[in-house]
């Protein structure tokens, strides 16, 4: 065999065999790549929020009456019924603060209405209108309690402070201990005490908005 043909096929088992090792390689990295890849994680899809509920349209201040205005000496109307506002009691615990009025309606029957912004997005007006209750001595619990075979359980509790306007039968200035709670049906039961006094309880009736509507103007 002659030089050139030694050399020609040196050279072609030379180019066989690195083609041999690149598939090799190939072949190795994808099974590699495959072993150590993670598989796509599944994405759940997107769902559109629901609107939040809406319990009665329009604005309030525009459509109804802001209990926010409400002022000493007014004559109102809560839920159809008559009543003047004798005073009001300006409470602020923990940096939140809400109103608390003192009605008279025409059976000289008292009622506190409290008024009070409540934190979310958007920020929402509760008003509540509360009727007291017998406690027969009872002293709030720091566990579940019953009022008149309701279980209630404990929610807020604490030592705010207070100040007076008007006629409310309590000092200018001073502390508030109270002590709220809740029942599975959603009705609220609130103890109080002022300046260190004797407990007193009330049941609170949430008001639609709208059941409020300021009749006369104090003068």
């Amino acid at each position: 065999m002659s030089m050139t043909s030694m050399v020609v096929l040196g050279l072609s088992i030379a180019t066989v065999l690195l083609l041999l090792g690149a598939f090799w390689a190939t072949l190795r990295q994808d099974r590699k790549g495959r072993r150590t890849s993670t598989p796509p994680a599944e994405v759940a899809a997107i769902e559109t929020p629901l609107a939040a509920p809406v319990s009665a349209p329009g604005h309030v201040g525009t459509d109804y009456t802001d209990p926010r205005t409400i002022r000493i000496g007014d004559r109102i109307e809560v839920l159809g019924a008559p009543a003047r506002v004798l005073g009001a009691m300006h409470i602020s615990w923990q940096g939140h603060q809400w109103v608390e009025f003192l009605l008279r309606d025409a059976s000289r029957r008292f009622q506190w209405l409290s008024v009070e912004v409540r934190a979310g997005d958007p920020p929402h007006l509760e008003v509540q209108l509360w009727n007291e209750v017998p406690t027969q001595g009872m002293v709030p619990a720091k566990s579940m309690i019953i009022m008149e075979g309701v279980e209630f359980f404990p929610m807020d509790r604490g030592t705010a402070a207070f100040r007076s306007e008007g006629d409310t039968g309590n000092p200018d200035r001073g502390l508030l201990d109270f002590a709220d709670y809740r029942a599975s049906d959603g009705r609220l039961l609130s103890f109080e005490r002022i300046q260190g006094g004797s407990w007193t309880a009330s049941y609170a009736q949430p008001l639609p908005p709208g059941s409020i509507s300021i009749v006369r103007r104090a003068s």
